[in-house]
């Protein structure tokens, strides 16, 4: 194997050329090193109010989820309340709770015989 023919020169202006090149490598490398501690910075600031946001976010569906739930109770206890109004303006007359008393208690008159039947209480 042979040799390159090629000489390097050592004088003044090669070596501060060098020590030029040395220095901007180092102070690009100190420049990368300082973007990448900002942008890990900057990352970390987005983290926690993309957390906060998600987890308001689910908070906001379990609400809706329970104001469904809630309306839809509220719904049936409208149903069964109406239901019991009806009932109880029913009861104000008499032939009516005869019949009611009757029907879901066997109350019968002397000398009458109850036979019951099921689902025959008047509504």
């Amino acid at each position: 194997m042979e040799k390159p023919n090629i000489v390097q020169l050592n004088n003044q202006y090669i070596n501060d050329e060098n020590t030029k090149k040395r220095y901007l490598e180092e102070k690009n490398r100190k420049r990368n090193r300082f973007m990448g501690w900002i942008l890990i910075v900057v990352m970390l600031l987005f983290i926690l109010p993309t957390y906060n946001l998600v987890k308001s976010y689910q908070t906001l569906q379990e609400r809706k989820d329970k104001v469904v739930s809630l309306q839809k109770t509220y719904n049936n206890l409208v149903i069964e309340t109406d239901a019991e109004k009806v009932l109880a303006n029913r009861l104000k007359d008499d032939t009516y709770v005869e019949k009611y008393a009757r029907a879901k208690y066997y109350l019968s008159r002397s000398g009458e015989t109850v036979y019951p039947l099921p689902n025959l209480l008047p509504k």
